[in-house]
């Protein structure tokens, strides 16, 4: 007689989820009790967000979260219906007393709602009520005292707010909440309309419009909150150079994260005297801002040491040659120069692999750079080697396999790779090999000229210079020797982001062979029209963990091939099928029978498909909360059904 294996601990199988994704997690829950038990462990809970629209349908659900221990909660599409309403009643009775971070992003929902539901919340800790206009419309939130009392009470250990997009947001207002706030940490302010030029006061120390958000009201909440204040977004705003110098000489303000993107306003000089005045800084984002130049570079690398995390992209007027002195920061670990149509990345090589370098970089993103070629790459990966996570390559138009062989030999502990509009990639590149033709390709760098000749058709492996200790490599060093093992695409064996968007000379040939990927999440094949079922299906059958999939534009595919594929994408959320000519509506029936999880679709312009079967569609499947429905049968539905 057999004898009963008894159970794991439920500390053993809490440590095992530990280490699993959310819906691997969801996965496991599934074995037996005991597995279901330690997944509701509050631990598994802090990085998960759960979304709840205003419906009857979500009753259940925040019931069930409420049993969970859920901390984090996100409501969408909130507004004064009576549904609406009846959520937040079941919310502030079964999750308000847990909630931890809750995000009311885009509702409509009523003053009297906000204020019951956020004095029910006395464990918050994240508040985000961006674009949640209709709040402050009226200049009366929190005008009460006995209502101002009791948010207070609530609000008392919240450290991250989030005000951004708010059209009517005001002195007054802005001062009621923030006095609720005594150990805010994180503040966002980006998008909001900030008198930065004059001072409505003029000198008076009484900030109480009802109709403007002054700086000199901003500038006076810092100063009381410097103490704890240790992160500020004013993205998109119309600050000065001024005003920044003003906060960052703030006494006691020690800030570590400091967002200012597309601040068109600020220069150099401002961006010096954040660098001198804030030398803790570990995250600087400076996107957009169009006036900087190579001197901010230098002032970051000069004063920031401790920067982990650093964002130039579009700032258009930086080189490539200021970059290089960025390797000796030595916490850095992200750098972003996507579209600065400047930077080929040469010398930020260059100083990546001098003896000086410091920096250990995770996340590189060189999206848009058009002057980042092949010799750039192969440099690229020798020098990061298997410590690089995530590379973004994205409209890097002069690429080839060459640079695809490189990535899949030295970056095998990539996490994120993202080749979108490399047209230039081939079969061969994700096979690992180099493709020949006849041509002589030339390249000039200063006043040398290179040039190379891959003789008759054929391939050859990648290069030896691929194997041998980093330096920078030149143009005429790609044409090498063909007698190295090669490397290929499914190498990349802990991808969980694949993006091939509109690399057109992909087939089937090297899609079925090379995208095998026990761990990928996300993939994206848009655009990508030679991809057929037989494809399709061998995605599915060997990514069984996908949970966001965009095959745009694959006009060859039909109902055969997203038939058979639907019983392998269990974990599917997210699909994007639009374009996709042949899809029908038999198509949809099996997939939301298969596709449980499923909550976004996108079937725009796909002309077997009409109104109504997205109607039934959406009728019969509630838990689907975003379809994309645009041009079917000749009309055009809202963005979002």
């Amino acid at each position: 007689m057999e004898t009963e294996v008894p159970s794991l601990p439920v500390e053993v199988i809490r440590y095992i989820l530990s280490f699993l994704s959310t819906s691997d997690r969801k996965e496991a829950s599934l074995v037996n009790t005991a597995w279901y038990a330690a997944s509701l462990d509050r631990s598994l809970q802090k990085n998960v967000i759960y979304n709840l629209q205003a419906s009857s349908a979500c009753l259940e659900s925040v019931r069930d979260l409420g049993w969970r221990q859920s901390p984090s909660v996100a409501l969408r599409n909130f507004d004064g219906v009576p549904i609406s309403n009846t959520v937040i009643q079941s919310i502030m009775l079964h999750l308000a007393p847990i909630l931890e971070n809750l995000s009311l992003r885009g509702s409509y929902i009523s003053e009297s709602s906000f204020v019951s539901l956020i004095t029910s919340c006395y464990n918050l800790r994240g508040l985000d009520i961006t674009g949640c206009n209709c709040l402050f419309m009226s200049g009366i939130l929190l005008s009460k005292d006995k209502s101002k009392a009791r948010m207070a009470e609530a609000l008392v250990n919240l450290q991250e707010l989030n005000l951004s997009n708010l059209s009517y947001l005001s002195d007054q207002t802005f001062n009621r909440l923030t006095e609720c706030t005594p150990n805010l940490r994180k503040l966002s302010l980006a998008s909001c309309h900030i008198t930065f030029g004059f001072d409505p006061y003029r000198g008076m120390s009484v900030f109480n419009s009802s109709a403007v958000l002054s700086f000199s009201n901003i500038l006076h909440f810092i100063n009381g909150q410097a103490a704890t204040l240790k992160a500020l977004n004013l993205s998109r705003t119309t600050i000065t150079n001024e005003a920044v110098w003003s906060i960052v000489q703030v006494a006691g303000l020690c800030l570590e994260e400091l967002v200012l993107q597309h601040c068109r306003d600020i220069t150099d000089e401002a961006v010096s005297a954040i660098c001198a005045c804030q030398p803790g800084l570990t995250t600087l984002d400076l996107a957009g801002c169009s006036e900087l130049t190579g001197k901010s570079v230098l002032a970051i690398v000069s004063y920031l040491q401790c920067l982990e995390s650093l964002s130039l992209s579009r700032v258009r007027n930086i080189t490539d040659s200021v970059l290089k002195d960025l390797a000796t920061i030595p916490t850095l670990q992200a750098l972003d120069v996507s579209e600065c149509y400047q930077v080929n990345g040469y010398d930020l090589i260059r100083g990546l692999a001098s003896p000086k370098a410091g920096s250990k970089l995770l996340r590189l993103n060189f999206s848009c750079c058009t002057m980042v070629k092949d010799s750039c790459v192969f440099s690229m990966a020798r020098v990061l080697g298997g410590r690089l996570r995530e590379l973004d390559l994205t409209s890097c138009v002069y690429i080839t396999d060459a640079s695809v062989c490189a990535i899949v030999y030295h970056l095998k502990g990539l996490t994120v790779l993202r080749l979108g509009w490399c047209k230039e990639i081939t079969d061969w590149g994700l096979q690992g090999m180099i493709a020949s033709n006849n041509d002589s390709e030339s390249y000039s760098k200063g006043d040398d000229e290179f040039s190379r000749s891959f003789g008759n058709m054929g391939f050859f492996a990648p290069p030896t210079y691929l194997y041998e200790e980093p330096e920078v490599i030149t143009e005429s060093d790609i044409e090498a020797s063909k007698e190295q093992e090669r490397a290929s695409l499914s190498s990349l064996t802990r991808l969980k982001e694949l993006s091939l968007t509109a690399c057109t000379k992909l087939t089937d040939t090297s899609i079925i062979k090379e995208i095998r990927f026990e761990e990928l999440r996300t993939l994206s094949l848009s655009m990508v029209r030679e991809i057929t079922d037989e494809s399709f299906i061998s995605i599915t059958m060997h990514c069984r963990s996908l949970e966001r999939l965009s095959l745009s534009h694959c006009n060859r595919l039909t109902d055969q091939g997203l038939i058979g594929a639907a019983s392998h994408l269990k974990k599917l959320t997210h699909l994007d099928i639009s374009c996709c000519d042949k899809i029908t509506s038999q198509m949809l029936k099996v997939l939301m029978n298969e596709c449980k999880w499923l909550k976004s679709l996108d079937v725009s312009m796909c002309g077997g498909l009409t109104v109504a079967d997205i109607e039934q569609l959406q009728l019969l499947h509630p838990t689907l909360t975003n379809v994309q429905a645009r041009c079917l049968g000749g009309d055009d539905l809202p963005l979002t059904l």
